[in-house]
C-alpha cells in the first residue's frame, strides 16, 4: 500500500473524530462576536482553574515559551497550543519534504491533510504531557496524597489526564472560534495571554527578583521616591544600564517600536484590480501583503526550537552526569544542578527554606553550552550582553563551570537569527500551501467568485499565471522580514517578559483581526461580496 492510498484508508476513520459543526449559511457578525467573546471568557476561566494535586515544586520547562504557547503553568490549559502547533509542524515538514506524498492543491487530499493533523493533535497532546508530568517536572502534592490515602503516583497519573482534558479543550475551542468566531483560536488564545504580560509589564506593583517593582510604572514611582539613581551617576555607563535595562526602558521602546513596524509591515501591500465579468462597474482589489503567509509560521519555528530544547533537556537529564552545588544565605538553601552530556550543559537551581526544608522556587534547566545553548532562542539583553549573561545563569561559579566567553555569545545571537530567517521562508511557504493561499488556489477563488483582472483573460490560468509573479515572491521576502523583526525584538527584549516573537505575533493578529471585523461589516451591508469573502475564508 503506498501512502496516498493509507491516508486514503484511513480517511473514514479520521472522518469520524468528534468535530465542531460548521454553519451551513453566512453566520451574523453579531453572532461571530458572541461565540469569540465567550470562548475568550471560557479560556481565561480555564486559565484560573489550577491542576488538582500539582506540587508547587514543580518545574516549568517551556516557561520562556508561554508567551506563544499560549498556556499557564499549573492549570487546566497549561499545554496551551502547544500540541496544535507541534501537529502541524510535523505534518508540513513532511509533506514539504515530499516524505508524505500529499497534493495539498487537490480538495480530497487537503481534507485528508486536515483531519490527520487533527488525529495527530490528540497524539501530541499526549506525547507533550507524558514528559512533563512523569519526566520529574509536574510533580505531585505528598501531602495532599497522604491526606487522601492514595499513591503519589495515583496523584501523577490524575494530573495527567487533567493536562490531557485541557489540551483537548483548547483545541475544541480553537475549532469553534475557526467555525463560528472571527479569526482563529490559536490566535485568540496568543493575543489574550501577551495582552496579560503586558498588563504586568505595566502596572504590576509586586516586587522582583532586583527588590523593584515589575511593573515599569510603579517601578519608576519606586526608583524616584527611593531616589536610587542620583544626578551624578545617571550619565555613567552603569546609570545607563540601570534606566535602560534595570529600570525598564529599553523594554518599553523596544515594544512600542515593534507595535509601530508590525503595522507598517502589515500595511505595506500590492493591489491587484479586480472586475465583475458580469456587473460593469464592479471593481475591486486584491491585496498581496508584504508579510502575505503573515507572521503565524514564526509560531511554528519557535515551537521547533522548544520541542528540541526540551528533547535535548530530558536527554540530558537522564543520560548525562549530574553535579550539585550548595550554598545557603540568610536562611535560603539554594541547590545548584549540572547536567553534563555531548548535547550540551544545562543547569538549574531550586530554593529551599533552610530551617523547615520547604520549596521556595525552582527553575527549568537552561542550556549554557554545547549545541542545545546554541539551538535555544534569545530573550532580552540578558542572552547577549556579555556582562548579564553571567547574572541570568548563576551558580556556573559554584558548580566549577567555565564561564561563557564572548565569541560563544555572537555564535548563539548568529544561529538563533538564522534560525528563524530561514525558518520564516519555509514555514511561511508551508503556510501558504496548506491553507489555500497558493497562485493556484487563489485563481480558482477569484474565478469562482465571478471576477476577472482587467486585460486578462476569464479563466483560473491566466489569473494564476499572474499571482506567480507576486506571491512566491512576497512570500519568501516576507519571511526574511518577520525572521529579522523577530531577532530585533528577541534582542532588545519587550514589556512584561511577553518576549519578541510574542508581541510579533500579538500585533499581527490584531491587525488582521482588525481587518477581518472590517470584512465582516462590508459582507453585512453588501450580501453579494459574501460569496467573495466566504470562499475565501
Amino acid at each position: 500500500m503506498n501512502q496516498q492510498s493509507f491516508f486514503y484508508a484511513i480517511e473514514p476513520y479520521v472522518r469520524r473524530l468528534p468535530a465542531v459543526v460548521r454553519p451551513t449559511g453566512h453566520v451574523h457578525f453579531k453572532r461571530k462576536l458572541t461565540w469569540t467573546l465567550g470562548v475568550l471568557l471560557l479560556y481565561f476561566v480555564l486559565s484560573n482553574i489550577p491542576l488538582f494535586g500539582l506540587s508547587k515544586e514543580s518545574i516549568d520547562i517551556f516557561g520562556m515559551y508561554r508567551a506563544f504557547f499560549a498556556g499557564s503553568f499549573g492549570s487546566l490549559v497549561l499545554l496551551g497550543i502547544g500540541p496544535i502547533v507541534t501537529a502541524s509542524i510535523v505534518l508540513q515538514l513532511l509533506v514539504g519534504a515530499d516524505i508524505i506524498k500529499l497534493n495539498l492543491r487537490d480538495p480530497r487530499d487537503q481534507a485528508v491533510f486536515q483531519g490527520t493533523q487533527k488525529a495527530l493533535v490528540f497524539v501530541m497532546i499526549a506525547v507533550e504531557a507524558l514528559p512533563q508530568v512523569f519526566g520529574g517536572y509536574l510533580l505531585p502534592d505528598l501531602n495532599l496524597a497522604n491526606m487522601l490515602g492514595v499513591s503519589p503516583g495515583m496523584i501523577t497519573m490524575l494530573i495527567f489526564l487533567q493536562v490531557c482534558v485541557g489540551g483537548v479543550l483548547i483545541l475544541y475551542m480553537d475549532e469553534v472560534v475557526s467555525k463560528w468566531g472571527i479569526g482563529s483560536g490559536v490566535g485568540l488564545f496568543i493575543v489574550a495571554g501577551v495582552s496579560q504580560q503586558l498588563i504586568t509589564g505595566l502596572f504590576n506593583w509586586a516586587r522582583g527578583d532586583e527588590g523593584l517593582p515589575i511593573g515599569i510604572i510603579p517601578k519608576w514611582f519606586f526608583i524616584i521616591k527611593e531616589n536610587l539613581i542620583g544626578l551624578d551617576t545617571i550619565f555613567t555607563s552603569e546609570g545607563i544600564r540601570f534606566i535602560l535595562v534595570t529600570g525598564g526602558v529599553l523594554a518599553l521602546i523596544s515594544t512600542i517600536a515593534i507595535i509601530l513596524l508590525v503595522v507598517l509591515v502589515e500595511s505595506t501591500r500590492i493591489e491587484i484590480p479586480l472586475a465583475h465579468s458580469r456587473v460593469r462597474g464592479a471593481r475591486g482589489r486584491f491585496p498581496v501583503k508584504l508579510v502575505y503567509a503573515s507572521v503565524l509560521p514564526m509560531i511554528l519555528v519557535r515551537a521547533l526550537q522548544a520541542n528540541i530544547e526540551m528533547l535535548g533537556s530530558l536527554l540530558t537529564a537522564k543520560l548525562g552526569e549530574v553535579t550539585t552545588a550548595t550554598t545557603t544565605v540568610e536562611g535560603v538553601r539554594t541547590v545548584y544542578t549540572a547536567y553534563q552530556s555531548w548535547l550540551g550543559t544545562f543547569i538549574s537551581e531550586a530554593k529551599f527554606n533552610d530551617v523547615t526544608g520547604a520549596a521556595i522556587s525552582a527553575t527549568s534547566p537552561q542550556p549554557i553550552s554545547g549545541m542545545m545553548y546554541y539551538l535555544s532562542p534569545l530573550n532580552g539583553p540578558s542572552d547577549w550582553i556579555p556582562s548579564m549573561v553571567s547574572q541570568s545563569n548563576p551558580g556556573m561559579v559554584e558548580l566549577g563551570l567555565s564561564p561563557i566567553a564572548g565569541w560563544q555569545i555572537g555564535l548563539h545571537v548568529l544561529i538563533d537569527a538564522a534560525f528563524l530567517i530561514v525558518g520564516g521562508i519555509i514555514f511561511a511557504i508551508f503556510w501558504i500551501e496548506t491553507t489555500g493561499m497558493g497562485a493556484k488556489s487563489v485563481a480558482a477563488k477569484i474565478h469562482a467568485s465571478g471576477l476577472q483582472i482587467p486585460g486578462y483573460r476569464r479563466n483560473p490560468a491566466s489569473i494564476e499565471r499572474l499571482m506567480d509573479r507576486y506571491i512566491p515572491k512576497v512570500t519568501v521576502i516576507g519571511g526574511v522580514i518577520i525572521g529579522l523583526l523577530t531577532v530585533v525584538a528577541s534582542l532588545l527584549g519587550t514589556l512584561g517578559g511577553a518576549g519578541g516573537t510574542g508581541l510579533l505575533l500579538t500585533v499581527s493578529i490584531m491587525y488582521r483581526l482588525y481587518e477581518q471585523i472590517a470584512s465582516e461589516q462590508i459582507q453585512e451591508m453588501y450580501p453579494m461580496m459574501q460569496r467573495i469573502f466566504g470562499e475565501s475564508a
